[in-house]
């Protein structure tokens, strides 16, 4: 578990929170709630895929196809699941396949109900040298963004951006539950109001991951950068549910927030393949 504080310090947090630049599109826009976090290092403009990051805004660890687990590498090194053996995430087609890196061994799959829904449902997977990919949770329930799903994100459309992203960096309001992934605790992640439903808003970030859609990974959550400009967006998070539709986010109930920071793993390179469920299945 790493645990580091805000760059700049609880100084800059505090001026940061009282600007306002510390609340995230994450909430709805009922409690005056805006996106907030920072942008991920674009490595192509334009593409979406978990290699360093993209236009719309994915990163992660390498690149390369998730072809069922992928060929086998021979004498040298681990057999790899390959043709009728490589157990594949269900749902996903083969242009969604490719966008997952081949070393990525962990997936938090956010499937939509379809294209203009705010309801969605959440399922991690781990994959296996040989056996291929497997789930390691439950389905839990989730909301995103009010508008429901894009391929081409824009700041304020209330539409959460379809793509594979990287997940590697936390933290909250509340101390950290046990995350692998370094957490940044602290009162710049309070948020109060209400949501689109009326909803309130108090607690949404106890916990957050950072999705790294237009932001720079390695960063806290609350960072402000934003590498392919403010009109693309950003400080797009999964978050604690607060029971309606977010601006852009991915919201899922406290208990599974929990269960989730305690389960992604660095060193398996989690994505997050997040969509409705006719463009995951392209």
């Amino acid at each position: 578990m790493s645990v580091r504080t805000v760059r700049g310090g609880p100084r800059l947090a505090a001026v940061l929170l009282a600007t306002g630049l510390l609340l995230t599109g994450c909430a709805g826009d009922g409690g005056g709630v805006r996106d907030a976090g920072r942008a991920e290092t674009a490595d192509k403009a334009g593409t979406r895929s978990a290699s360093g990051s993209a236009a719309s805004g994915s990163a992660g660890a390498g690149t390369g196809a998730d072809k069922g687990g992928g060929s086998g590498t021979g004498a040298s090194g681990p057999r790899e699941a390959h043709g009728a053996e490589a157990q594949r995430i269900p749902g996903l087609g083969p242009a969604t396949r490719a966008e997952i890196p081949a070393g990525t061994r962990q997936a938090v799959v956010v499937t939509g109900i379809n294209r203009d829904s705010n309801l969605a449902s959440v399922v991690v997977y781990e994959r296996d040298p040989v056996t291929g990919w497997a789930p390691v949770t439950e389905t839990w329930p989730a909301h995103n963004a009010l508008e429901g799903w894009t391929d081409d994100h824009n700041q304020g459309d209330l539409r959460s951006p379809i793509g594979v992203y990287g997940l590697t960096d936390a933290g909250g309001r509340l101390a950290d539950p046990g995350s692998r992934l370094p957490y940044d605790q602290g009162p710049a992640f309070s948020v109060s109001g209400t949501g689109f439903e009326g909803e309130p808003l108090e607690g949404s970030f106890d916990y957050v991951v950072a999705i790294n859609y237009n932001r720079v990974p390695g960063n806290t959550p609350l960072d402000w950068g934003r590498p392919l400009g403010d009109d693309k967006g950003g400080g797009i998070w999964i978050h604690v549910d607060h029971g309606g539709p977010t601006q852009a986010c991915v919201s899922v109930p406290v208990d599974r927030m929990k269960e989730l920071l305690r389960t992604l793993d660095p060193r398996k390179k989690p994505v997050v393949v997040m969509g409705d469920v006719d463009s995951l299945g392209l």
